[in-house]
């Protein structure tokens, strides 16, 4: 693989990736799987890794903002990291081994379509009134901490199958379900990612020989991306709290959907 093309890659994942509180995965896939085929559980190991390091540094920003929620956090990490534990698993199920992985890479791109989808018709429409974000007490009855562990299972599952950051889908389901604003919610996406991607990670490369690839292929690739994605994700975490949130949606909506596009149209490897 060219390192200059992993280093680009590596920039493009952590601007975006801290620009949308995504981790990236949403543009290291695709961009891998176009410019090197589809290798998914390699990809997938090698993403996780990344994410740790773009969602580290964008969460810098996002303290510094005072964005974060921790009375929403608190019960959707401990879930997410069960979650990513089972997915990772999941994901390695003979259904998905062998030639089978472009069915990951697949899965992948349908749930793009549907985040796109999903984006595009708020955008459409009268947002809806968000929550007191500075009442502490406004996410501590029984209901919404319910809903806040469930939020944290689902966006660890996510992400140990899939390989991705899980903002794509911590973000939204907070925006739905708790009425968080959409910086809010993306900055809690970033935390939830550091908080889990290192343990998805870990599991996930560990288990790359079953798989006939060897560990040292997925550190290679986390080796080139992630410094230019540390910049990039350094930046783009700033720039989430300087530009318009339309603008912001709007890129959100078009890496979701050429990353769908990629990932639903990839055949499986020789």
């Amino acid at each position: 693989m060219n390192p200059v093309t992993l280093s680009t890659i590596g920039l493009a994942m952590g601007l975006f990736g801290g620009m949308l509180g995504i981790g990236g995965s949403l543009i290291m896939i695709p961009a891998l799987v176009f410019f090197y085929g589809e290798n998914q559980h390699l990809y997938q190991a090698s993403s996780m890794i990344c994410n740790f390091c773009v969602a580290s540094a964008s969460l810098l920003a996002h303290r510094k903002a005072r964005t974060l929620v921790p009375e929403v956090l608190w019960r959707m990490i401990p879930m997410a990291v069960a979650g990513i534990v089972a997915g990772v698993a999941l994901s390695n199920i003979p259904f998905f081994a062998g030639k089978n992985s472009y069915l990951l890479a697949r899965l992948f791109g349908g749930y793009l379509a549907a985040v796109a989808i999903y984006n595009a018709a708020r955008m459409s429409r009268r947002p809806a009134p968000s929550s007191n974000v500075s009442n502490p007490g406004a996410y501590q009855t029984p209901l919404l901490k319910k809903i806040s562990s469930g939020i944290g299972l689902l966006t660890g599952l996510a992400a140990g199958l899939l390989g991705i950051g899980a903002g794509s889908v911590a973000t939204p389901l907070q925006q739905f379900l708790l009425r968080l604003p959409l910086t809010q919610a993306m900055s809690n996406s970033a935390s939830i990612i550091v908080g889990i991607a290192w343990i998805g990670a870990v599991y996930k490369t560990a288990t790359l020989p079953q798989h006939g690839i060897a560990v040292s292929d997925s550190l290679k690739i986390a080796a080139w991306i992630i410094p230019t994605a540390l910049l990039g994700g350094f930046v783009g975490g700033h720039l989430m709290h300087l530009l318009p949130r339309w603008v912001v949606r709007g890129l959100f909506i078009a890496v979701c959907l050429v990353g769908a596009w990629k990932l639903l149209t990839v055949s499986p490897a020789a």
